[in-house]
């Protein structure tokens, strides 16, 4: 990292920014080209949990090459300064990559939902099975990843 000074090493302090947050950027290649989706998420115990429909260009791309990356920011915001120049952000984020898994198990994917859930609201409750059954979920396990801060208390 160019600017060792922002550099997050603290796992616990990595996964405060990732429980901070909402959005996870998912990061593919296919057909030559990459491919990033955002999508809402949750955590726990080293992995990445997405839900997603059963079809469509990233679970086809997954499906040929499960290498994924992903970023997480929270606390971003524009540092105003007295000049154009004296202008900075402020931001905390982790990038990372592992490997993506299609959880077909209907009690791992319930799992799953509920940890998802637990990222967006305290609120968890029983999952339609009808909704279990349709959907796909995506269970990343984190092999690396790396955190960054800037304009922000450092964790």
């Amino acid at each position: 990292m160019r600017r060792n000074e922002r550099e997050v090493t603290d796992p616990k302090a990595i996964e405060e920014i990732i429980n901070s947050a909402y959005v996870c950027r998912i990061a593919l290649c296919g057909d030559g080209m990459p491919y990033i989706v955002p999508m809402n998420y949750g955590y726990s115990d080293g992995c990445l949990y997405l839900h997603s429909a059963s079809e469509g260009k990233k679970i086809d791309l997954i499906r040929k090459d499960n290498r994924i990356g992903f970023e997480i920011e929270s606390g971003v915001g524009v540092v105003r300064g007295q000049t154009r120049s004296g202008c900075t952000m402020k931001y905390s984020c982790v990038v990372g990559f592992g490997r993506a898994l299609l959880v077909q198990d209907p009690e791992e994917k319930v799992r799953g939902l509920e940890i998802i859930m637990r990222q967006h609201s305290a609120a968890v409750g029983e999952f339609p099975r009808d909704l279990v059954d349709r959907l796909v979920l995506i269970k990343i396990a984190i092999e690396k990843m790396t955190g960054k801060q800037a304009g922000a208390p450092k964790a």
